[in-house]
């Protein structure tokens, strides 16, 4: 049986595949070309991450397709319910990359608190003329301690983030529509473990209360913050966006930053993806990176094994 991985796959789970008689493919395959290759090449496990969607066409011109698996968690760029109608088995990795994405959530916070966005930036121009007047533009940094976290989302993504956030001495107050109260666990290096219960507030409370925002919702079909959010949250707050792109309104969030309602953004996910607004990348008040929140090689190695391990499963 042959598995086409066309948004890659980690040596791992190529490793974990090909040992239990798979051939495995890592040819990435164009959009619009890949109902031909699977048929040709009688693919019976289509793979992808974000890159390629799986829509009713692939579902329906391709009679070999036996799974659809996505590497991550969110599966908006396939068409799950109508795969699984045509006897499809679709499956994801929704626990292999939460930590990562929760450091890369933090990664933002720390470099918008101390401004590293913007001296990464402007240091290579000028710093070697006006470092005095950088060091002064940067020294006005705060802490991330002691400081209150609002987390909107708090799933499995949104409990990692939890984790770190208590662990450096944050508050954490968090809004979810399907989740009352959570139990979050931390295990320590020398094997002490402690429980901190959150209880969910509404997310007009988080926004008003938290020093920080950050989403962790799957993608909506119209924003979770928009103009009004952004008016509630406190004017020195920042926000991080690592969950999907148009869950926060652009425009308001370009305007709400000019207008200096809120301090800082920091966004992994984009409106508009591979191509972000301009207006979004030039901003001097965001941070930003291209996707990246599941891409470490731990993540990827745990993605592999776990789609490999499950294809095996119900394959064998």
């Amino acid at each position: 049986m042959k598995v086409l991985a066309n948004d890659g796959i980690s040596k791992s789970g190529i490793t974990a595949l090909e040992n239990a008689g798979f051939e495995v493919s890592t040819t990435t395959v164009a959009q619009n070309q890949l109902v031909d290759y699977i048929n040709k090449n009688e693919i019976t496990v289509l793979l992808v991450r974000s890159a390629t969607k799986v829509r009713t066409d692939i579902i329906d011109g391709c009679s070999s397709l036996k799974i659809i698996g996505r590497g991550g968690v969110g599966m908006d760029n396939i068409d799950v319910q109508y795969a699984k109608d045509k006897g499809l088995h679709v499956i994801n990795t929704p626990a292999a990359s939460s930590g990562s994405v929760a450091e890369l959530v933090f990664a933002h916070l720390y470099g918008g608190v101390r401004s590293l966005y913007d001296a990464n930036r402007n240091m290579p121009l000028e710093g070697d003329s006006k470092f005095k007047s950088l060091k002064k533009a940067y020294a006005g940094g705060i802490e991330l301690r002691g400081k209150t976290l609002g987390i909107i989302g708090i799933g499995r993504i949104g409990q990692a983030v939890a984790k770190i956030a208590i662990g450096i001495g944050m508050k954490v107050v968090a809004f979810d529509p399907f989740i009352e109260e959570v139990a979050i666990d931390l295990d320590f290096f020398d094997g002490q473990k402690t429980t901190f219960t959150i209880k969910t507030i509404t997310k007009e409370e988080v926004l008003k209360t938290a020093d920080f925002i950050t989403l962790h919702v799957p993608a909506q079909k119209e924003y979770v913050i928009g103009k009004k959010e952004l008016a509630l949250m406190k004017s020195e707050a920042g926000i991080i966006n690592a969950a999907r792109g148009g869950v926060i309104d652009e425009v308001a969030l370009v305007d709400a930053l000019n207008d200096d309602k809120i301090a800082f953004a920091g966004l992994d996910t984009f409106e508009e993806e591979p191509t972000p607004a301009i207006q979004v990348l030039m901003n001097q008040k965001i941070s930003l990176s291209p996707h990246i929140g599941a891409a470490t090689k731990e993540a990827q190695d745990r993605i592999g094994l776990e789609l490999a391990s499950q294809i095996i499963t119900l394959l064998n």
